[in-house]
């Protein structure tokens, strides 16, 4: 099964409930064809007869809660805003603001994201999503190996001063990796990812600040301060960008700045 498909198994593991429901759609139409003529039908998952229907209303609502909440989960769990800061500062460094379009840089972003998220989401769909639709863990701990399959990819891109930051905030007592909840390794993994994006962001800027540097000085030796530097810099910017393959080496850089070592 390709990756899109064990993708949208994950985010569809607890939307199967949904079939259920439709069942019991169905036995009340046919009970209420029988009924006498001006008498409503009126469909209930309130789980008022059976105690079932409790977790079927319960599970409905988790479903359609993750859903609304799926590009949070993907733009603050995983690799996501680091490539989309990284790219947005090259676009700025080389000064073209449009080019390429917000719409190129964000699926850029969410491309390779698919792409290093590859190995937690397999092992994800293995341990979690596979046992969860042959009946063999409930959904509950298909939940649970799920999280801790997206903590430990969180846990090695995270600094241990970030964490140890969250948890002062938080007042907890020490903790091993394993015992941390949620609630302190997204917000201390979200730090992190943005002090690395910075700190390679500033690195990309510097060799576009000396080129507008060495412009700059060249024509204000030769006289023509009344022409904006930008205009002649960019072209060379750009030049410079592409003889040294600039996209490979972002990508790359990208990449290998993720610790996905299992």
């Amino acid at each position: 099964m390709n990756l899109w498909a064990k993708i949208l198994l994950l985010l569809c593991v607890l939307v199967l409930p949904l079939a259920n429901v439709c069942d019991l759609c169905a036995q009340a139409t046919g009970a209420g064809s029988t009924a006498p003529a001006g008498s409503s039908l009126r469909i209930d998952i309130s789980g008022d007869q059976k105690p079932e229907d409790v977790s079927i209303a319960i599970q409905l609502v988790v479903a359609m809660t993750l859903l609304t909440l799926s590009p949070s989960l993907i733009m603050m769990m995983t690799s996501f805003t680091r490539i989309v800061i990284v790219l947005s500062f090259v676009r700025m460094a080389i000064g073209v603001q449009q080019a390429p379009s917000n719409q190129i840089v964000i699926g850029l972003a969410l491309f390779m994201s698919v792409f290093i998220m590859a190995p937690t989401w397999d092992s994800i769909y293995n341990d979690a999503v596979i046992p969860y639709m042959e009946e063999e863990a409930t959904s509950g701990q298909a939940l649970e190996v799920a999280s801790e399959y997206m903590k430990d990819f969180m846990l090695r891109q995270t600094d241990e001063k970030d964490v140890d930051f969250m948890l002062g905030l938080s007042r907890f007592g020490p903790m091993t990796p394993q015992e941390l909840p949620m609630t302190v390794v997204v917000p201390s993994f979200i730090l992190s990812e943005l002090r690395t994006a910075f700190q390679m962001g500033f690195l990309i800027y510097m060799p576009f600040i000396i080129v507008d540097f060495i412009v700059a000085t060249t024509l204000m030796s030769m006289g023509m301060m009344m022409m904006p530097p930008v205009i002649i810099s960019m072209p060379f910017k750009i030049l410079l960008f592409v003889l040294v393959d600039g996209w490979n080496l972002v990508i790359k850089s990208l990449v290998n700045s993720f610790n996905t070592v299992q």
